[in-house]
């Protein structure tokens, strides 16, 4: 689960280093406090949660701290996969692609598509109406589908 869960937080942190850091504490604390679990759905669903819930509390922190942040999308380079020459190249600009959109709809997106789970399990991850994960889905969908064929155009 950790890969998943380090794709997760690299669209909530947008920084290599964050989403490894973040990764470390979810899991701490999801085996400190494991007697929360209840038992009801899917404990990936549960340590999802978790990890958006600290990296909010992050963000809130890093307010309050001067000169602190997140380091821009189209900076991060950096997507660990099992693939050699052109798919690698293709992974890690699709990374790039998924990482630029909005945290609203990178987040979505990646629940969805790329670790499966329902409309309902991301909305109670990202707290949100199953409504808005369809949206913030759909919008996805589309924007990305523009950017590849955007990227695909200025290489022709």
């Amino acid at each position: 689960m950790l890969p998943k869960l380090r794709r997760f937080a690299l669209t909530l942190t947008r920084n290599a280093a964050d989403a490894d850091d973040l990764v470390q504490e979810v899991c701490e604390r999801a085996i400190s406090r494991n007697h929360l679990w209840n038992g009801e759905g899917r404990l990936e669903s549960w340590i999802y949660a978790m990890t958006r819930n600290l990296w909010v509390d992050e963000i809130r922190k890093r307010k309050v701290r001067a000169g602190a942040g997140t380091v821009d999308a189209h900076d991060q380079n950096e997507l660990s996969i099992e693939a050699s020459g052109e798919k690698l190249v293709y992974a890690n600009q699709l990374h790039k692609l998924i990482l630029s959109m909005p945290e609203g709809l990178a987040s979505v997106f990646v629940l969805v598509n790329v670790e499966g789970h329902s409309y309902k399990e991301a909305a109670e991850i990202l707290k949100i109406p199953i409504g808005t994960v369809m949206s913030r889905l759909s919008t996805a969908r589309m924007r990305l589908a523009a950017m590849i064929t955007e990227t695909s155009e200025r290489r022709a």
